[in-house]
């Protein structure tokens, strides 16, 4: 019954509901017994703020919540300490995820991102980390940096080195998908479509698609779940669509699978899919099209082919470093190499998950882009392979530091999101998203206006890179993947400072997984690289 009304009249518009009779009595009052002029006055001013919150672009919140939207707004305005405890998200409330959130917030709306009173964060504190400057340093014409990617292919693809990370179509609604693409039109920047494939909404405005092909094949499937590659090749022809990523693990939750429950596969998800309408939709754990290391080079061959030469690569979250190293080992026995790997961090990850895959499962960005990195230059390959990373990415100083520990770019999932005026509400699963962005309630998701959200999209990814620019300039670099981690220093224990290169291993000597003897290599590489092999995921000797 409850959710018969709520679906007829929600539950939300309650205050504006009251608002509006209590208007209708007051002038009723006044007509018949000629009294409550203050009550008329006050009603319909609260009818009037509704109606302009309903009727306002700029804040999903109002849109959603009128009237009473207000009071969050409020709390908005008042002190740091009263703000930090009455409207921040509890699961990442910490200074630095507030201090993130804001500085989205403020780039996303073009608003100054200066702050005075210097660093909030605490300096002396261990792990504290800042980059070195130069007393000379340089001048950049342009805060467009780029690398190119599948320089081998027939069609490279020129990319920033700041895009939109893998977020589906389901998992986010259809206003924010259209958002998210028409600001990466406009800014020239791509748009990983996530597993969920290509749907109608990322056609629309034609912005650089990342096309992320995952274990259930989706917009590419049979009706039993397997590869089907005469699907597979209509898709990826379409012009819009740059590159291939075929997904392998994702670090919200690697190695654990999903399903999409019947209900909420809707006729919009299930044609991008490929999938029934209201059946429950499964994304395996593992991929059915390949089942070795080398039979995944000859996959990731394939789809290259089928594609049209275009850059097709891996994403992963690392977990079992002999695996990994089998597919290194796969890479030169057969002589195939992915264009890209993208490295996804454990700690990243926008969407429900476990909470022990959230917390204990895959390894952090950092430790992945390390071992990918260094992997791929001991075995001769890093320079024909580039590397993007995601993980809690939101700052240009975020992108700096990865850069600097070996990535050529990164990907960024929540900055997005809180560009589209995401709040961590952390009711993505629930479908009541308050600001319409990860839900697919119709009445929800028109509180996001498209127009007015893409500009915020373009704009936090535009003053990134401006803000990256900056950093590059102090250092006295020209490119950001001039930045190494020589640059960047740490404050680590008993107040030691040391720059990153001598606190990690960054820089694997060329070549050197290819010498006879890894006794001089890191116990990783002792331990593991000679028990890896090609023909399979297993470790030999277990």
């Amino acid at each position: 019954m409850l959710n018969t009304l709520n679906a007829f009249f929600p539950i939300r518009y309650t205050v504006m509901g009251l608002s509006v009779f209590a208007l209708l009595l007051s002038v009723f009052s006044l007509l018949v017994f000629g009294v409550g002029i203050g009550s008329f006055v006050v009603a319909a001013a609260l009818v009037g703020v509704g109606t302009h919150d309903l009727r306002q672009t700029k804040r999903s919140i109002l849109r959603n919540y009128p009237i009473i939207g207000h009071l969050r707004f409020m709390l908005e305005f008042v002190r740091p300490e009263i703000r930090q405890y009455f409207i921040e998200s509890d699961n990442e409330a910490t200074p630095f995820s507030r201090s993130q959130r804001s500085l989205v917030y403020q780039r996303a709306k073009g608003e100054p991102d200066k702050r005075p009173f210097g660093t909030q964060l605490d300096v002396h504190a261990e792990g504290y980390e800042w980059v070195n400057h130069s007393v000379v340093p340089t001048k950049i014409a342009s805060h467009d940096f780029r690398i190119t990617i599948g320089e081998g292919t027939t069609q490279p693809y020129s990319a920033s080195v700041f895009n939109i990370s893998a977020m589906s179509f389901g998992a986010l609604s259809a206003n924010a998908i259209l958002a998210l693409n028409k600001g990466a039109q406009r800014g020239n920047f791509a748009h990983d479509t996530g597993e969920g494939s290509i749907s109608a909404h990322h056609r629309v405005h034609g912005g650089d698609l990342i096309w992320e092909v995952a274990s259930g094949y989706f917009g590419c499937r049979h009706a039993d779940g397997s590869f089907n590659p005469e699907a597979f090749t209509v898709n990826a022809h379409d012009p819009q669509v740059k590159m291939v990523e075929l997904k392998l693990s994702q670090g919200a939750k690697p190695g654990h699978g999903g399903m999409l429950p019947g209900p909420k596969v809707t006729p919009e998800i299930a044609q991008a899919r490929g999938v029934p309408v209201g059946v429950d939709c499964i994304s395996p754990a593992a991929h059915s099209a390949f089942s070795t290391p080398l039979e995944m080079m000859q996959f990731i061959a394939r789809l290259r082919e089928l594609s049209g030469g275009k850059p097709t690569g891996i994403k992963l979250c690392i977990g079992h470093p002999w695996e990994w190293f089998a597919m290194v080992k796969a890479m030169l026995e057969s002589g195939i190499t992915p264009d890209f790997i993208v490295v996804d961090g454990a700690e990243g990850g926008t969407g429900a998950a476990p909470l022990e895959f959230t917390d204990h499962v895959g390894a952090p960005v950092q430790e992945g882009l390390l071992l990918v990195h260094n992997t791929l230059r001991g075995a001769g390959l890093r320079e024909r392979i580039k590397i993007g990373v995601a993980g809690k990415v939101v700052s240009a100083f975020d992108i700096a530091r990865l850069m600097a520990l070996g990535a050529d770019w990164c990907n960024s999932a929540r900055g997005f999101m809180f560009a589209l005026g995401c709040i961590q509400a952390q009711h993505c699963h629930t479908g009541h998203c308050p600001t319409g962005v990860t839900t697919q309630d119709p009445l929800r998701q028109q509180s996001l206006v498209v127009p007015d959200k893409a500009e915020r999209v373009y704009h936090f990814h535009q003053q990134t890179l401006f803000a990256l620019k900056e950093i590059v300039q102090a250092v006295g670099v020209w490119h950001p993947n001039d930045i190494t981690a020589d640059h960047i220093v740490r404050r680590a224990r008993d107040n030691k400072v040391q720059p990153l290169s001598q606190l990690m291993l960054t820089q694997l000597p060329n070549g050197a997984l290819l010498r006879p003897t890894t006794d001089a290599l890191p116990r990783i590489y002792q331990q593991f690289w000679p028990r890896a092999v090609a023909s399979s995921f297993a470790l030999v000797g277990a």
